[in-house]
């Protein structure tokens, strides 16, 4: 069983809030879900909406086909109807709209007089709907209810009442006028407790796993909700989240945290990440460990600040002037963001060097079920790794924290220890610290901060993941980060078809270990093809450079919408 419910309507009233509403209902119903949310950038006005598919298997990602569409204004039709057929449901209000398509079924609620006869306010249309459409999913309102409970409860037993009333006359309406119109689909299913995550929430749940002390921003859409997210968690995990003026001021506080001994991150997207970039240099040169979240979303410049891309891989992989060594992760769904962001804070310790990693609004604002017993176990296993970060050294001793080492990691003495002290700027630098000009010493170290890359490839790289059988298998797709949701749910699809695929899932992206990827990609009679939301194919450049491996077919889609699993299987059908 598998189904889209989909509401629309004018921004400002509540879709987004409503449309989580839903998918926290079916996940305690026992059901996965996966939803994704369309705005435009504006404060007020224009369209909104909000997706959830339903299932009950875990959900990947999208399915083109509307099956429940509420429609809250006119618009909501106009925009999608296009994804309609004539199985699809759609809730409307006649006194407000006509739809003058046929090949679909229309359930009438009167939102309007509901809410003039009540004198309600129009964000409360949300809540009518939402009663009429647990209505047509065969559902009831207990969750529902307890839900309203838990929302309003400060305001008053009133408040609370009011909202159930309005919930109750949409269940009424369609239980009354429709009766023959509903669909058993969200009856209540034993299974195990689960969460609804967003990417960012993920984020921030792996940041407080890797015990990270510090978080700056400045709000930048999709990143934002990591903001506010960790800042309602300070109370309870003592992190210090700070607001600062601009991003320069961000990377420099949050550098400033880590230089201090707190593990420290920022988060932005691809504009506020550029004007970090000289500071990310300053932290290669005095080998500062950082944590850099990046949302990504369509550029150049402003761009589309509420739409997805993956446009900035090379830029983020290769930002800073000169040469330094980084590492770049990017998370597929929120299991991986959770993961690989608790490791990205080791890596940055361990290495004394910036880890990046790498989101987009696909990934950022989306919900998707993550099982509760995913989340014990991470949480049980992950262990926080210092690397040579100490707090105590022999006063007998020159500490020396740029000192030459076989793995190119040198310790590093947290500051203030009695009788130690070293000088950290952003000159080149001898072993103690102190600013030097001469060639011996900068080709020293620049080889030092070279090898870290080496010692990362030999004990942290993880090869990519790979989903189906690739030795049977004669299509084969590769990709990198968000776009294994739309591969995932199209290789079912096809699996349906009796046409088998495999899928090469990067996370761990740069640097490459070119032994370990190759045998990937050793036959050479396969098909194999490429999937980026960018226009360039930007990690098939980064694969090329890094290993020699070229692909030649590429699906590239750069509209600032994500994969669609259908588009991704009519181009394997050609």
């Amino acid at each position: 069983m598998r189904f889209t419910w989909k509401i629309g309507g004018e921004a400002g009233f509540g879709i987004m809030t409503t449309g989580l509403l839903f998918s926290k209902i079916a996940n305690r119903l026992g059901y996965y879900t996966f939803d994704y949310i369309e705005y435009p950038s504006l404060i007020r006005g224009g369209h909104n909406a909000f997706e959830a598919i339903v299932s009950d298997e875990e959900v990947h990602g999208l399915k083109k086909e509307i099956d429940f569409l509420v429609c809250l204004n006119a618009d909501t039709f106009k925009y999608h109807k296009q994804r309609l057929t004539s199985e699809s449901v759609v809730l409307y209000d006649p006194d407000e709209f006509a739809i003058e398509q046929e090949n679909i079924i229309r359930i009438s609620v009167p939102f309007k007089k509901i809410l003039s006869d009540l004198k309600g306010q129009p964000v409360m249309k949300n809540t009518i709907a939402m009663g009429a459409s647990l209505a047509i999913l065969g559902s009831d309102l207990s969750i529902l209810n307890e839900m309203l409970d838990k929302q309003f409860s400060r305001k008053g037993e009133a408040v609370v009442d009011f909202n159930k009333k309005f919930a109750s006359l949409g269940f009424d309406q369609v239980r009354k006028n429709f009766p023959t119109q509903t669909k058993p689909l969200l009856k209540k299913r034993e299974d195990e407790q689960k969460l609804v995550m967003s990417g960012n929430e993920a984020f921030s749940l792996g940041a407080i796993a890797a015990d990270c002390r510090l978080y700056c921003a400045y709000p930048m859409t999709p990143s934002s909700s990591v903001l506010t997210t960790l800042a309602s968690w300070q109370e309870k995990t003592g992190i210090i989240v700070r607001h600062a003026e601009d991003e320069i001021s961000v990377i420099n506080t949050a550098l400033g945290g880590s230089f201090a001994g707190v593990r420290s991150a920022v988060g932005t997207s691809g504009g506020g990440f550029a004007l970090m970039v000289e500071s990310v240099s300053l932290a290669g040169i005095t080998e500062t460990p950082i944590v850099i979240f990046i949302a990504q979303r369509p550029g150049p410049a402003t761009g589309m600040p509420t739409w997805t891309e993956q446009g900035d891989l090379l830029f983020a992989t290769f930002a800073g002037h000169g040469e330094f060594p980084k590492i770049v992760l990017a998370p597929g769904d929120v299991e991986e963001m959770t993961t690989l962001t608790a490791e990205a804070f080791n890596f940055a310790d361990i290495y004394q060097t910036p880890v990046l990693v790498m989101s987009d609004m696909f990934l950022s604002e989306s919900h998707k079920t993550m099982k509760k017993s995913f989340l014990d176990k991470f949480l049980d296993e992950y262990k926080v790794n210092r690397g040579k970060t100490i707090d105590t050294f022999s006063s007998s001793s020159k500490y020396l924290r740029y000192q030459l080492t076989e793995d190119g990691i040198s310790p590093r003495l947290i500051p203030g220890f009695k009788g130690q002290y070293y000088q950290a700027n952003s000159y080149e630098h001898v072993e103690d610290g102190h600013t030097t000009e001469e060639a011996l010493a900068r080709k020293q170290q620049v080889e030092k901060r070279n090898k870290k890359l080496d010692t990362y490839l030999l004990n942290h790289f993880k090869p990519p993941k790979v989903f189906g059988n690739i030795e049977t298998a004669q299509t084969i797709f590769v990709s990198w980060g968000t776009t294994k949701g739309p591969i995932l749910e199209a290789q079912a699809i096809l699996r349906g078809m009796g046409i088998e695929t495999a899928f090469i899932h990067f996370t761990h992206i740069y640097p490459l270990k070119e032994e370990v990827i190759a045998p990937l990609f050793k036959d050479s009679q396969k098909r194999y093809v490429l999937l980026e939301n960018n226009s360039h194919g930007q990690f098939g450049k980064l694969l090329r450079m890094e290993t020699g491996l070229e692909l030649q077919e590429k699906l590239l889609k750069y509209d600032g919408r994500p994969f669609w699993p259908e588009e991704i299987v009519e181009s394997i059908k050609i």
